[in-house]
């Protein structure tokens, strides 16, 4: 038998105190390993995990612009109201006939003779007022020019753009016949099941602790706590977000799901209003400001709600600190008397590069980060969407699980629930470990489900920042 040599001379100590002569190495033998005797001490062990990912939740966006509502049913359909006033921007003109382009549910029109039209050719420019003289049922007119014989350029082109501003009746001529009904348009969404499940064996529930917690309101207690279970219902209630907002709805001939549900990206990118490149490749700034101002005109033009929330990425919330900021005393960069003099002169004064609120025009924004769209495991890695601005309004309606009229936000969630089975967050444990003896399966199962659907109402109002 061969003795392995060790390379150390050993000199046993008196006392119990580990040297460099009286240590025998737990590593190959030789002078190249030698040195690292320190292998017999334990490691210095952090109890706490270190939080190198901060906070990793990315829920909480739906809480703070919404609300959550109980429904019973598969399905929930609402009605949005059309404009008031009658226009039409697809018109086709030969002479004096107007031939509008309907959509294939409402093939009529609603104009009736003796309106008063203007009619307006984007081409050209050319703005000419006229009276409608034949309204047949269908989707022509026939209406004459006021100031002139004809209605010129427009007579011959396309994409014509009209609308009633009133009407014009001779002496004893008879009434305005026929009447405008109007039409609502009706959206709906279906709730999508989301399922999660986390499972642990019987010999692996002997290793878990339990936590002593306090809470602010002066309850405290212990929770037992297994960390893998923790983390799989971090996950999963972040899932129920974010199935609100990426869901869409399957649409192939032969369904490979549930269904799905449309998501608020689906329904805004649907109809809403999408701005893509905001700021684009202008500097900050003037640029950015220039792009804001197409997005408030666009908002004239659908609800003018005064009030509104923008939950942006960090790019796109830096280009709105910019440019806000470029807008007073010429910027940052500045030293007027005016901006600096806001701190009192004071050097020690730490500077705010960044807004949380402004006003332009007759609205207000509220900004912040959506956490969401920076994280680099979710919409983070893929930084196509910018951020939302988001309508601060609520509409009336009637509550038929309440039995009143209530106000909702724009943006709500529905969930299913009934006096028998309430859906919106269930947990429930099977096995046969952990207090749950439902079956011989030497393991503790924990399930998560949720029925729930996201309703985009008024969408017409609502921003979608794409790249």
């Amino acid at each position: 038998m061969a003795f392995t040599t060790m390379n150390a001379d050993l000199q046993p100590a008196q006392d119990q105190v580990a040297l460099a002569s009286n240590y025998l190495q737990w590593t190959d033998s030789g002078a190249a390993n030698f040195a690292d005797f320190a292998q017999q001490y334990l490691p210095e062990l952090y109890e706490q995990e270190v939080e190198r990912f901060g906070n990793r939740t990315i829920s909480g966006f739906l809480r703070m612009v919404g609300a959550e509502m109980p429904m019973t049913s598969d399905q929930v359909i609402w009605s949005e109201q059309n404009r008031l006033h009658i226009a039409y921007d697809t018109v086709t003109v030969a002479g004096n006939v107007f031939t509008i382009v309907l959509p294939a549910a409402n093939p009529s029109h609603a104009i009736r003779v003796g309106n008063t039209i203007v009619a307006f050719d984007p081409v050209t420019g050319l703005t000419l007022k006229g009276l409608v003289t034949v309204a047949a049922t269908g989707a022509a007119i026939t209406a004459v020019c006021y100031t002139q014989a004809t209605w010129g350029a427009i007579a011959g082109a396309a994409n014509v753009r009209i609308f009633v501003y009133g009407s014009d009746f001779q002496k004893g001529q008879a009434g305005m016949q026929g009447a405008v009904e109007p039409i609502l348009t009706t959206f709906e969404n279906k709730p999508i099941i989301i399922k999660d499940r986390y499972e642990v064996s019987g010999s692996d529930t002997a290793q878990i602790g339990w936590v002593e917690i306090a809470t602010e309101d002066g309850s405290s207690g212990f929770l037992w706590y297994l960390k893998a279970e923790s983390e799989t219902r971090l996950r999963y209630e972040d899932y129920l977000e974010m199935v609100m907002v990426e869901g869409e709805l399957d649409t192939q001939a032969i369904p490979i799901s549930g269904g799905g549900t449309q998501g608020m990206f689906a329904a805004l990118q649907a109809r809403g209003n999408v701005y893509a490149g905001f700021a684009g490749a202008a500097a900050p700034g003037a640029g950015a400001l220039g792009d804001f101002d197409q997005i408030l005109q666009q908002l004239d033009k659908q609800g003018a709600i005064e009030e509104n929330m923008l939950f942006l990425d960090r790019g796109t919330a830096l280009d709105f600190d910019d440019m806000i900021g470029a807008q007073a005393g010429g910027g940052y960069a500045a030293a007027s008397s005016v901006s600096y003099g806001l701190f009192d002169n004071s050097d020690e004064m730490a500077l705010n590069f960044g807004f949380t609120g402004f006003r332009r025009g007759s609205y207000d924004f509220y900004k912040t980060d959506w956490k969401y769209l920076n994280d680099a495991s979710t919409r983070g890695m893929v930084d196509n969407i910018k951020g939302v601005l988001i309508p601060a309004g609520t509409s009336t309606v009637y509550d038929q699980m309440l039995g009143q009229n209530i106000r909702r936000p724009f943006l709500h969630v529905r969930y299913r629930a009934s006096q028998t089975d309430d859906r919106r967050m269930k947990s429930w444990i099977t096995g046969s470990v952990g207090g749950a003896y439902t079956s011989d399966l030497d393991a503790m199962e924990i399930h998560y489900l949720s029925e729930r659907c996201l309703c985009v109402q008024a969408a017409n109002n609502f921003v979608l920042f794409t790249d």
